[in-house]
Order: structure tokens, then sequence, then C-alpha cells
């Protein structure tokens, strides 16, 4: 078959992943068929414009992910998708009642083995500081300090910085936003905006809808603000469901939504255009404000990324929520949060808060987006997200238990696994950082035990064969396990 790919410009270390992630993606779409060659490797790099080499390894890794088998003095053809032969976890069916958010204090122990430079970090939602511009942060900061000596001895009070709440409007403008640099508030990180978003809507005692399963940290703003939780049913494809949010409306006086529809964690999940559109008219008619945490949004595999609730909002009722820290740096702590009908009330939370985020942070932030390098990052970014996450999903298949289901989110860098019988995730949590191996276990992501077969790992780790070992533990420990309490875990 003969097809013209788009033209590779990353580094050469990364060629051979995007014209990997490339040829899966024709592959996953039907351009190639099970049984058919690809293209013999001298003439295809010919074609792309690459080495031999590239493509020998382009090839070999489609074969590691399986999508592809080596003939002997044949050449590459295209198997059946690993894809057909595992199964997406069905939809949520939480429980859809009001409950106070409690456990999260296991949370903490997780969250502290992110700091651990010998912990294999599969549990943590940070990336490797391989997929991170560290040396475009840190000529950024440099320039910061030397323009703006003024600005860095001094507090950038709320609403922050005028030229990166510039930039940033801009940039939602550019996703279909209706919003101005008038309605941004810049804030510390992304789960600061969420936490002035809810303080700004609702207070304590408040009923607030969320996904199930959920970011873990929302549950901590949720239980920190002595509001309460309401799960609703969620697809992990499409996301939460309308008609259940609908019956819990109904049923019970909610005062806030707060989801991810571009890429959530755990799920990865992203709703359709007509799904949002339809979300935000049934919130909006009621007046039910919609806190959307939109930080995976930029990670989308493909370009262009998908738009945000917020472009959908005609009366002002989505409250945006989104940060830097999954695209440029987590250490610098810069996210925003955008609404005009709320403004007043998260510019002041936001000053009560912690007065302002940090001045150095913000100036780094706008050189960059104000550089035009901050898009070049994101189009090499994405297809090496893409990668990582085609990589550990052929590996789960590959390694994990018979009927194991796995997530298949198209941005973003976390996989949601369900294991095929009920061994406690927890418990192999805490059997795992023994090891020096972190997982987020499944009952963090609720308000209940309801995901305790479950667990969240991240794809974006530096890949070695101390990755390859890491994983054979995991399924190891899971059979442990599995085989000291026979009469505990039966298959569901």
């Amino acid at each position: 078959m003969n097809l013209k790919l788009s033209k590779p410009n990353e580094n050469a270390d990364f060629l051979y992943q995007k014209l990997a992630t490339q040829l899966a993606k024709q592959i996953r779409d039907g351009l190639y068929q099970p049984g058919d060659k690809l293209m013999p490797i001298r003439r295809f790099a010919e074609k792309q414009g690459v080495s031999i080499a590239t493509v020998v390894s382009a090839y070999y890794q489609l074969e590691a992910m399986g999508y592809v088998e080596a003939r002997p003095k044949s050449g590459f053809y295209v198997k059946r998708l690993y894809q057909e032969q595992i199964d997406r976890p069905s939809q949520s069916e939480p429980d859809a009642v009001p409950t106070v958010v409690t456990g999260q204090e296991m949370v903490l122990h997780l969250v502290k083995a992110t700091n651990n430079p010998e912990m294999m970090q599969f549990g943590a939602a940070v990336p490797d500081a391989s997929y991170l511009p560290t040396q475009l942060i840190a000529q950024a900061v440099r320039q910061a300090a030397k323009n703006d000596m003024a600005v860095l001895n001094d507090y950038l009070f709320p609403p922050g910085l005028p030229e990166l709440r510039k930039q940033i409007a801009r940039r939602m403008v550019g996703n279909a936003c209706d919003v101005s640099a008038k309605q941004v508030v810049i804030t510390s990180g992304c789960q600061e905006a969420i936490r002035l978003a809810l303080r700004a809507c609702a207070g304590p005692g408040d009923v607030i809808a969320i996904e199930s399963p959920t970011f873990y940290g929302l549950l901590q703003v949720i239980h920190s603000l002595r509001m309460k939780a309401i799960e609703i049913p969620t697809d992990p494809d499409t996301g939460m469901s309308i008609e259940a949010l609908e019956m819990a409306i109904e049923q019970w006086p909610i005062k806030a939504c707060v989801l991810v529809p571009s890429f959530s964690n755990p799920l990865g999940l992203s709703m359709p255009d007509d799904k949002k559109s339809r979300l935000v008219e049934l919130l909006s008619k009621r007046e039910i404000p919609i806190i959307e945490d939109d930080v995976y949004g930029e990670i989308s595999h493909e370009s262009p990324r998908p738009k945000p609730l917020k472009a959908f909002d005609k009366d002002d009722w989505v409250i945006y929520c989104s940060s830097f820290s999954k695209t440029l740096s987590p250490g610098l702590r810069v996210g925003w949060v955008v609404s005009k009908r709320y403004y007043d009330k998260l510019e002041y939370f936001k000053y009560v808060s912690n007065l302002a985020t940090a001045s150095v942070s913000q100036l780094a932030v706008a050189e960059v987006l104000q550089s035009g390098k901050y898009d070049r990052y994101l189009s090499k970014i994405r297809s090496q997200y893409a990668y990582a996450v085609e990589r550990m999903t052929a590996a789960i298949v590959k390694l994990f238990p018979t009927g194991t289901k796995v997530t298949r989110p198209k941005g973003g860098f976390v996989l949601w696994i369900e294991l095929p019988f009920k061994v406690d995730t927890f418990e192999l949590a805490n059997r795992l950082m023994k090891h020096q191996i972190s997982i987020a276990p499944g009952r963090i992501f609720s308000t209940t035990n309801k995901y305790d077969h479950f667990f969240r790992i991240s794809c974006a780790v530096n890949w070695n064969h101390e990755t390859d070992l890491a994983l054979l533990k995991i399924v190891n420990e899971i059979h442990q396990i599995k085989m000291l309490g026979k009469d505990r875990y039966r298959p569901l």
C-alpha cells in the first residue's frame, strides 16, 4: 500500500517514534488490513526522507507494540490489531447519592513517592523530565530575571501578570472560546483554580456532581471545602452520562458539576462535541455552574485538539480551569481560571488564599508563549505521548492476565486498568512500594471502594530495561496476591 505520512520534523531521537505512531494510526484507521505488507524499508526511507536505521527502528517498534510481525526474508506484515484482543472497562455504575469524601489520607503516601528518585513512577500523573522542555524553561527563567528585576522584587497580585493573561486569552480564543484577558485569573496550578471555582459557586454541605472515577485531587478539594460529592456514571470513551446527570439533578440539589471532557484522569476519555453541547445546554438551563478541568486538553495525540466545553458556553455558566503543569513544568505552578460571571469572587478568593502566584513563574511562562516555541514543543510532544501510550498498552496486552481491560485514550498519558479478578489494588500498591514501584490504586479515585480491582498507570516514563522489569514485577505481584487469597479473589 502506498501511503504518504506527514513529514517528520522532530530530532532524530524521536523520528522513529513519530513514524511508528503515524503508521499505527493508519493501521487502526483501516488503511492497512491484516496481512498487508508494509513498504520495503529502503523504499520507505527514501519516500520519507529519513535514514534506513530510522525506518528499521520504527518497524521493530510496531512489532513490539503488536501491530506487525516480521517474516524472515519477506518483510513486515500487519497483524490482527491487539486492540481487538483487549476490552475497555465498561461504564461505571456508582451509587448516585451525595457522599462525604473520606479516606483521602492515603493519597499523601502516594504523592510523597514521586519525590523518590529510586522509585519507578507509574503511580503519579507527572511526566518524566525527558518529556518536558527543561532547557526552554530554564532559558525563560533566566530571561525573565534579566528583563524584569523590578517585578521579581514584588508581588504580582491577582489577577496576575497582564501579558500572561493576554497570551492565555489568545490561546483560548484560538480554541473557539469567547473569552478576554479581563476574565483570566492566574493561579498556582489547576487544582487551585478548581478550588477557587468551587468556593465561588458553592459552600460547605453543598452537593457537587463529579465523574466516576475521578481525579483524587478533586476529591481532596471537595473534602477540604466540606462539600459533598455525587458520582455520576461515566463512559470510559465518551464521558459523563447526561441522562444519569439529569436524573441526579431532579433528585438532589446539585450546586455545581466538575468534569474533565478532554482526556480525563484516570479514564482518558474524550467527550464528543454533540455531547458537550447537550451537557452545557442542560446545566445552563438549570443555572448550575460547570467547572471544566482542561489540564490535559493540549496533550491530544492528534491535531487539532478537541474543543473545550467553554467553546459551547453561550450563557457564561462554564468556569474554565487549566495549567501548564502537564506541558511545561509541574514545578512552575502556573494555572488559570476563566469566568466573567464569577470573576470578582475568583479574584478575591485567590488573594485571600495565598496573595499571588510566583512572579518568576508567570514571567517565564509568558516568555515561552510569546516566543512561539510553546506550539512547536506541543507538536513534538503529542507524538511522543501517543507513542508512550501505545507502547505501554502493548506491554499490558502481552504481560497482564487474560481478561484485563484497558482504556484507549486519544490524549494524555495515563491508562485505567481493570483486572479480571478482585485483587485489591491498594494491597498491590503497598506491596509494590517495597520494590520501589508506584501505581495509583483504584479506590483513591472514588468516594467508595468501588474500584478496588482497578488501578491507574502513567505511560510518561523514561522507558528502559528497568521499566520492563517493573512491569513484570507488577504482574508477578498480581498473581502472588491472587494465589495467597484464592478464597477472597474470585473472577468477576
